[in-house]
């Protein structure tokens, strides 16, 4: 379903600087698949998302979804089915949020695509997020975990057949994230999901694609193996060291837990 080839992207700093963000990256992504997304901070995986949804291309490289080649002119010709068919959640909900209420940021999307029955389909979603007793509130005045299940109910209440989320959980509290996770889990959608969390990853995905600091490829295969594989961890800096004592005698070593 998903195919990149040799991506590349960069782009120029303030000081005309060339600054690299993903660098000869190729992968596959088959339909039905759940994949996790894991890099540090910068090393180019929100970049990796918005090349997948369109927003921005590859540089050099092709990205393909179905067999065709996603670039210029094809998102000219197609936008509005690629548009349906690939939906982004980016890592604050809030930016996504922009409707006066509830009900009108789900149908947003409804009424853009062509659906009928807009209305039995909002409602529809609201009771499957449990979000029906505020479908007249403003989403910007809901808390973090209200506002992720508002901006999932907007983004799958289209039916698309990709999703792509930018650490989903980062503005969630224990519980909320419980219910996303049980959620996505059931959901039969193809995903690639970033996110730091490594507890979560057996979670959320089967398999795991992991960039390096290098913003390269130095990982495709099970979160099983790559929870086993602390060289590859440590080289993609997703485990850190700290300070122990015990019995007087001070240590450090590597640690796989999260600190969320």
């Amino acid at each position: 379903m998903i195919k990149c080839d040799n991506l590349y992207y960069s782009y120029e700093d303030y000081q005309y600087n060339k600054v690299e963000v993903l660098k000869a990256l190729s992968f596959e992504i088959k339909e039905g698949e759940k994949v996790i997304l894991l890099g540090i901070n910068g090393s180019g995986k929100s970049t990796l998302l918005k090349i997948l949804n369109g927003l921005i291309v590859p540089q050099s490289g092709t990205y393909s979804f179905k067999t065709k080649e996603v670039n210029k002119k094809y998102l000219k010709q197609h936008n509005q089915t690629f548009r349906k068919e690939v939906a982004l959640q980016m890592q604050d909900p809030s930016s996504m949020l922009f409707n006066a209420t509830v009900h009108d940021e789900i149908a947003f999307g409804l009424k853009h695509f062509g659906f009928d029955e807009i209305e039995s389909r909002v409602h529809h979603w609201a009771k499957l997020f449990e979000i029906e007793k505020l479908l007249h509130t403003s989403p910007l005045s809901l808390s973090g975990g209200q506002k992720q299940k508002v901006l999932l109910a907007s983004l799958l209440c289209v039916e698309p057949t990709v999703l792509l989320m930018d650490e989903p959980t980062a503005h969630l509290d224990p519980p909320s994230t419980g219910w996303l996770v049980d959620f996505l889990g059931e959901l039969n959608v193809t995903s690639l999901i970033a996110t730091h969390n490594l507890n979560l990853g057996r979670e959320l995905g089967q398999r795991a694609i992991v960039l390096g600091e290098n913003h390269e490829l130095i990982y495709d295969g099970s979160v099983e193996a790559l929870l086993e594989d602390m060289s590859i961890l440590i080289k993609a800096q997703l485990v850190h060291q700290h300070k122990h004592n015990h019995n007087g005698v001070e240590h450090k070593h590597f640690h796989l837990h999260s600190w969320t």
